[in-house]
């Protein structure tokens, strides 16, 4: 299993024209719409990505709801309101969304939410229907405006032991 995208080195700032981009990264925006929004070519926006993405350190392969999650997690975007009540989540549920947010890899999201792998596209169905999001990208940023996510996983014990 690949740990959760964190680090201890600090983030590099985004520019003000990186913050633009993330910011539209997190309404949630494809590249190709940013790049039809913003009047900057697609490779531009692509390549805007991948230098959003290095500094937040996230790997090569690191899922928008990931990327979406550091923004708002390090105070890179704004962050989002909420716009619907907060939803009645299990604490199975607050699990795997915290996994969704944390983990790119199917494999690795399962693991962490500790349901089988077999059973993650299901509940994971289940918890967009729940929340009322399209997709785990706008599961992310819903999760942010409804203050279910932080910047620290829930389940963390900071003791001296641990340290």
């Amino acid at each position: 299993m690949t740990p959760p995208v964190t680090t201890s080195a600090p983030i590099t700032p985004l520019t003000p024209t990186l913050q633009r981009v993330a910011q539209h990264l997190a309404n949630p925006l494809t590249p190709q719409e940013i790049a039809t929004k913003t009047g900057l070519s697609a490779v531009t926006v692509r390549q805007y990505v991948r230098d959003i993405r290095e500094s937040l350190h996230c790997p090569p392969r690191c899922k928008p709801p990931v990327i979406v999650h550091r923004l708002f997690a390090l105070q890179q975007v704004a962050p989002p309101t909420a716009d619907s009540p907060t939803p009645e989540l299990g604490s199975e549920q607050l699990l795997l969304l915290r996994a969704v947010a944390e983990h790119s890899d199917a494999r690795d999201i399962a693991v962490a939410a500790k349901i089988a792998p077999a059973d993650l596209r299901a509940a994971l169905d289940q918890l967009l229907a729940d929340t009322g999001a399209r997709d785990t990208t706008q599961l992310v940023i819903l999760a942010h405006g409804w203050k279910l996510l932080t910047a620290e996983p829930a389940h963390a014990t900071r003791s001296g032991a641990s340290q």
